[in-house]
């Protein structure tokens, strides 16, 4: 244990000691109502930020085992970065719920959890009008991740182990195979399964187990996931891949060649590497720590999103982004 405690330490010296990188902040997130509780936040591909929010002692959990939700009457809000829209959904049912813009004002709320039952698997896919009436409903599968759509109202959902190995019922004897086997999968703008990560493309960069990163730039995906970490780009449903050796980034920044990988295991859990993608591989260009606009570390509890070429970061009610152009030269 000591050994442990003593590697711990060592590795977090060497990312303290790293030359640092503030975020600025962009705006507060501000409840529809006070003393809403927000459940939930993810960004659009506009860069605006949606939240989930719930009365104070009805809140959904963030990070639930189970599938199964009680029904729960949610708000939402487009964040821009002051709050533009606010619309309520009076019957939410779905498990860690993320909710994501769709065109012509509709919103789409995926719950992370889902069962499958020999009837009929969870509906775990719902889109809402603005009036909150349900407009579709479609089965996403089991432990999703990651859910970012387009500006036209497709949907990129990246899933982790337990998504892609089977749980809750999936791949079990006589089951449906996980929707999300493959790791990383497409829906069309009707809701339907229309591109999954293939899996002839593995050999050249290691099995799809995790979805660590996503970040989907107009129509373009960009992932980073376990087991070998390589950074792939998905364009016209044509996959490239470049070889890495930063491991356990949770969100990436991209610009043509460029790239930021943010995060790694908890030593590493507010480090960035800046680098290109260059001959096959991601080169290493630059490493820093991000951390706050005062110089204050990265809250555990932060969430870091990655759209495009910045970065934005969630810690309680403050919205902060970086991107990659205020990165050292």
């Amino acid at each position: 244990m000591r050994e442990r405690e003593r590697k711990y330490a060592e590795r977090r010296a060497k990312v303290l000691a790293l030359p640092t990188v503030p975020v600025w902040h962009h705006a507060r997130i501000v409840p529809p109502q006070r003393g809403d509780v927000r459940i939930s936040e993810s960004i659009g591909p506009f860069g605006e930020l949606m939240a989930l929010w719930s009365a104070p002692g009805n809140q959904l959990e963030r990070f639930p085992r189970a599938p199964e939700s009680r029904p729960t009457a949610v708000r939402v809000t487009v964040h821009v970065p002051e709050m533009a829209v606010a619309a309520r959904i009076p019957d939410l049912r779905l498990a860690y719920p993320q909710v994501q813009p769709l065109p012509d004002g509709r919103v789409l709320v995926v719950g992370a959890r889902c069962t499958w039952r020999p009837e009929s698997p969870d509906r775990n896919a719902i889109v809402y009008g603005l009036d909150g009436e349900v407009l579709a409903e479609q089965t996403f599968g089991d432990g999703i991740l990651h859910v970012q759509t387009t500006r036209s109202g497709e949907t990129w959902v990246g899933y982790f182990d337990e998504g892609v190995l089977g749980s809750n019922g999936w791949g079990g004897d006589g089951a449906a195979s996980p929707v999300g086997q493959s790791g990383l999968v497409r829906f069309s703008a009707g809701l339907a399964e229309e591109w999954h990560y293939p899996g002839s493309v593995r050999a050249a960069w290691g099995n799809f187990l995790d979805c660590y990163a996503l970040n989907v730039d107009g129509d373009t995906a960009w992932t980073c996931y376990y087991t070998d970490w390589p950074v792939v780009r998905i364009r016209d449903d044509g996959v490239t891949g470049w070889t890495n050796g930063i491991s356990g980034a949770t969100a990436l920044a991209v610009h043509g060649s460029r790239v930021a990988l943010y995060g790694g295991y908890e030593p590493l859990r507010d480090r960035l590497v800046a680098g290109v993608l260059d001959d096959g591989r991601f080169r290493v260009t630059g490493e820093y720590r991000l951390v706050l606009p005062d110089g204050q570390e990265v809250p555990r509890q932060a969430r870091v999103f990655g759209r495009g070429a910045e970065l934005h970061l969630v810690s309680g009610d403050d919205w902060f982004r970086i991107s990659l152009d205020d990165l050292p030269a």
